[in-house]
């Protein structure tokens, strides 16, 4: 006999966003047993710490905002910029960092595969932008 999931429904409310390991807003919204949702706020002008996961990868699609996600694994390393529209990878092991440069939070959504297993996922790393700076953009 097959293992049968429960369907589940979810209508996003304002609710309390609980403070994740890189200091972003994180929002848990729905989960299975093989992936999860949530949905991530930064404030305007901050930057997140930067961090690298052990065994997830994720996938992020900005709603709100402007801001530049930095990436890196390897040798290989790139800075986007990342706005409404804008969808990205988190591959397993990739260091990141983000940051919001606009006057309104940079809001996403981040599709986490398999589901966030807890705060010691996360290995902190050396920034590339000093996260206590405060951006000074002109806008």
């Amino acid at each position: 006999m097959s293992e049968v999931e429960d369907f589940e429904t979810a209508i996003q409310v304002p609710a309390r966003f609980e403070t994740a390991p890189d200091l972003s807003q994180i929002r848990p919204l729905l989960r299975t047993r093989r992936g999860q949702l949530s949905r991530c706020m930064l404030p305007p002008k901050t930057i997140s710490l930067t961090q690298r996961s052990k065994t997830i990868e994720e996938i992020w699609f900005f709603l709100r905002g402007i801001g530049q996600v930095r990436r890196k694994l390897e040798d290989h390393e790139e800075t986007v910029d990342v706005g409404p529209g804008v969808c990205l990878t988190i591959p397993t092991g990739t260091h990141f960092q983000f940051r919001n440069v606009g006057q309104e939070p940079l809001t996403f959504v981040i599709a986490t595969m398999p589901p966030w297993p807890g705060d010691d996922e996360c290995v902190r790393v050396p920034d590339h932008w000093p996260s206590e700076e405060q951006l000074e953009v002109e806008r």
